[in-house]
């Protein structure tokens, strides 16, 4: 798939469309649901690779914790992350 052909014509074309097809109210919605979910994608894709790349480091602090402290601080994090919103 080429996008560097892609002319200022084609582009103001897909744009109309895209205009008439969800209207000017959910257009702006949409390119912020979208800009979330593409920052929450690399947010995730990073702390998997940080995870690959350092294995050991969460291991020796859970460790180093009681298992009650560590319990409570795993759950904590989960609550801290809020739900995506869903498109409708």
């Amino acid at each position: 798939m080429n996008l560097g052909n892609l002319g200022f014509t084609e582009l103001m074309m897909i744009l109309i469309i895209v205009l008439v097809l969800f209207g000017a109210r959910r257009v702006p919605e949409i390119g912020a649901s979208i800009g979330k979910g593409i920052r929450e994608f690399k947010k995730n894709i990073s702390d998997a690779d940080r995870e690959i790349r350092e294995p050991f480091r969460e291991t020796r602090s859970a460790d180093r914790l009681s298992a009650g402290e560590a319990t409570n601080i795993r759950r904590d994090e989960e609550e801290a992350r809020p739900e995506p919103k869903r498109l409708i």
